[in-house]
């Protein structure tokens, strides 16, 4: 049985203001529970966690794992990208002190990279209409964190991380899209969880004392990072990487920023000027380009 598909139109046209929403989140997870464990030992403790509830609810839903040990080797390449690489990334690089609008921004540059190889990856054609997006994207995403970037407390190992996430990010995604075009969410998105914990474990044995303070907090931060980016941001960005071409899904990324910056806003009453605003505009008219 294949993974069952979304059949309105309201959900494909909600989906990424939906995926905007839950990715947002995952730079205030991490900045709440990062003090209480090391990067790679929080997210082998995250992804775990993940990789079980999924692979039960894939049981339980009769879904069809991956046959051959071709495509359980990509999809395993996939998720050591998209989950291990990356996230380690993002963890690594806030821990290391890089402010998270700085790594925000950096991960910002992936519908750049993404259009730059489509077509030689994909063969997907990117038109100038979609370009002038990109670049419109781009804009805003600078405009809304320039504000609020401040190098002071960062270091060159934690920017090599930031940019680390942003190749793997890139890479994963377009990796994904060519050698994993179809197959049960749930149960390769669980096989895929399994691979990031198995290679954070590796990195946290190896360069961590993998001590963990289980505080309310870290509980906290562990559960909606497990529930709501593991399993429910992933899941929505896979499906819709299968309704339109890479450099599309890829657009939508340009909205976590600003929408960052808004939810910092009424969360910890960071104030939004009107560089900050505008640049919400600017990033908004880009990916409307992008989609269109």
């Amino acid at each position: 049985m294949n993974e069952p598909r979304p059949a309105s139109a309201a959900w494909i046209a909600t989906a990424p203001i939906l995926f905007v929403l839950m990715w947002s989140t995952g730079f205030i997870g991490t900045k709440l529970g990062i003090p209480y464990a090391e990067p790679f030992t929080f997210l082998a403790i995250r992804f775990a966690i993940s990789a079980a509830i999924l692979a039960a609810l894939a049981l339980a839903a009769g879904a069809q794992w991956p046959s051959d040990w071709r495509t359980r080797g990509h999809l395993v390449v996939a998720g050591i990208l998209l989950h291990g690489v990356y996230l380690g990334g993002v963890f690594s690089s806030i821990a290391h002190g890089v402010p998270t609008g700085v790594v925000a921004l950096i991960a910002g540059v992936q519908p750049i990279l993404t259009a730059l190889l489509v077509g030689r990856v994909l063969g997907e054609r990117v038109s100038t209409l979609q370009w002038l997006g990109i670049v419109l994207g781009f804009g805003g995403v600078v405009l809304v964190v320039w504000e609020r970037i401040a190098f002071g407390g960062a270091t060159a190992v934690g920017i090599a991380f930031a940019v680390l996430c942003l190749l793997a990010i890139t890479s994963g995604t377009l990796y994904q899209k060519r050698y994993c075009p179809q197959f049960d969410l749930r149960a390769g998105t669980a096989l895929q969880l399994a691979a990031g914990t198995v290679f954070c474990l590796l990195v946290a044995a190896a360069s961590e004392t993998m001590v963990v303070d289980w505080t309310g907090e870290f509980v906290f931060a562990l559960f909606w990072l497990v529930i709501v980016l593991s399993v429910g941001a992933f899941n929505i960005l896979f499906s819709l990487l299968r309704k339109g071409a890479a450099a599309r899904v890829a657009s939508v990324f340009y909205l976590t920023p600003p929408t960052t910056a808004v939810m910092g806003y009424f969360l910890f009453g960071e104030v939004l000027g009107w560089l900050a605003l505008a640049g919400l505009a600017v990033a908004a008219a880009g990916v409307a380009l992008v989609n269109r």
